[in-house]
């Protein structure tokens, strides 16, 4: 059974950072491309980044570019997002997902979320 565990997510004040986790289990995480995604309040999934199953290939959402760093340790089967330069705009639920991009209830199977809140 797929199992993803998010975890990190705590109430900052905009231009901080955090570090969310997605502990995996379940699949082959070494050779699994993995994504992150997060849905604002009364809104949809929004895709934010993809990661290769080697970590080589790597792609972000236009909003997160630049401020987002996407990363995984496939020896401890977790992905990593770095969240810097928050914004109040961030404030939502973070969610992984197994797979590459994805929007709405295509991203399956993905983790229950950790909520990210910037607060102003």
């Amino acid at each position: 059974e797929v199992q993803l565990v998010e975890s990190g997510g705590d109430l900052v004040h905009s231009g901080g950072s955090l570090r969310l986790s997605c502990a995996a289990s379940g699949f082959f995480f070494e050779d699994t491309y993995m994504t992150w995604v997060r849905q604002a309040p009364g809104k949809g999934l929004e895709w934010i980044s993809t990661i290769s199953y080697d970590g080589r290939i790597i792609y972000y959402a236009d909003s997160v570019k630049g401020r987002f760093t996407i990363s995984r340790d496939n020896a401890k089967n977790t992905l990593y997002l770095q969240l810097n330069s928050l914004k109040t705009e961030d404030t939502g639920m973070y969610v992984c997902v197994k797979g590459e991009r994805c929007t709405g209830d295509l991203c399956v199977p993905r983790g229950q979320g950790t909520q990210v809140t910037v607060s102003s």
